[in-house]
């Protein structure tokens, strides 16, 4: 029926090859059709994202669950749909069976699907970001725990969800999301994009402050147990050359980056007198006088805007004759 309704409309408009003119009805009707494969467009997506995201949860429960749809999805991805031989694929599992029963890979799965399913899900309509950041939290909390476990898949935990193997074989590679890490790690982007922004309140300054120490421990953590060589454990009490670099040149941006944060949500008085210390205590850090020059514009910008001259703020103009 939809096949003749566009026929019907095609058939209408063939006199009009030499005029060039469409009519009222003409693109009345020209209209209705597109409606109508629109809506079609849209239910065929609505029935992929289901179907992928059920057969993700369904998985997503355990590392065995994750690593046999991971299975099946390479099986159609690299070898039904490459019309080979099931002898190709199982001599391709005989071969790689080292890598495919590391249980640390089969962890790296389990974590790339969650993500993907809250990909999905921030790629909807109208996402609960502050559900998704809950939901995210307890990723890099595992992720965290599992650490040692996962040191042999960092590339894996790095590489976009929406180009994993699961995507593929479920045909939504290439989503785009807005503001959105398509992958669980670098921590960095999965804080500044989803964890800190719905704290980012005057009603959340404490828990705020936490998240951002929170980060710093986390991201610490990574470091200490993945700068080594792959699957070795770091050895007790002996801090790694990254980490040390980490806690001397990374954590004081964080620390500082925190205490603007908090700054601006309102806890002026408490930040700046924590932010002048910071600056006195890590004078030789390489910031430092980016940091002055920044705390000396924040006091300037805010006094400004008490006095109601505002001429120092970069958002107010002077009046022309």
């Amino acid at each position: 029926m939809k096949t003749l309704s566009l026929a019907l409309i095609l058939a209408s408009l063939l006199p009009l090859a030499a005029q060039q003119n469409l009519t009222p009805s003409d693109r009345e009707a020209l209209l209705d059709e597109l409606v109508r494969i629109r809506k079609d467009a849209n239910a065929k997506v609505d029935a992929r994202f289901n179907a992928a995201s059920s057969a993700f949860r369904n998985a997503a429960g355990s590392p065995d669950a994750a690593f046999d749809l991971y299975l099946k999805c390479e099986e159609m991805v690299s070898f039904d749909e490459m019309r080979k031989k099931n002898v190709d694929f199982r001599e391709w599992r005989r071969n790689n069976d080292n890598w495919l029963s590391d249980p640390g890979f089969h962890l790296a799965l389990q974590q790339q699907l969650r993500w993907l399913i809250l990909t999905l899900e921030a790629a909807s309509e109208k996402p609960d970001r502050d559900k998704l950041g809950v939901e995210a939290a307890k990723i890099v909390d595992s992720i965290v725990a599992q650490a040692e476990d996962l040191s042999t898949q960092q590339e894996m935990l790095e590489q976009e969800v929406t180009s994993s193997i699961f995507a593929r074989a479920y045909d939504i590679n290439g989503l785009k999301v807005k503001s959105w890490p398509l992958s669980p790690s670098p921590l960095a982007e999965v804080y500044e994009q989803v964890l800190l922004p719905p704290l980012r309140r005057a009603d959340m300054i404490d828990a705020l402050k936490a998240k951002w120490k929170q980060r710093m421990i986390d991201e610490g953590f990574l470091i200490q147990a993945w700068s080594g060589r792959p699957g070795e454990k770091p050895k007790t009490g002996q801090q790694s050359p990254a980490f040390n670099k980490f806690v001397s040149e990374l954590v004081p941006k964080l620390k500082w980056n925190a205490e603007i944060d908090l700054f601006k949500v309102g806890d002026e008085q408490a930040a700046a007198i924590r932010m002048l210390k910071h600056i006195e205590d890590n004078l030789t850090h390489q910031s430092a006088p980016e940091w002055s020059e920044d705390f000396a514009n924040m006091l300037k910008v805010k006094d400004s805007a008490e006095s109601g001259l505002g001429l120092d703020s970069p958002e107010v103009v002077p009046a022309t004759n």
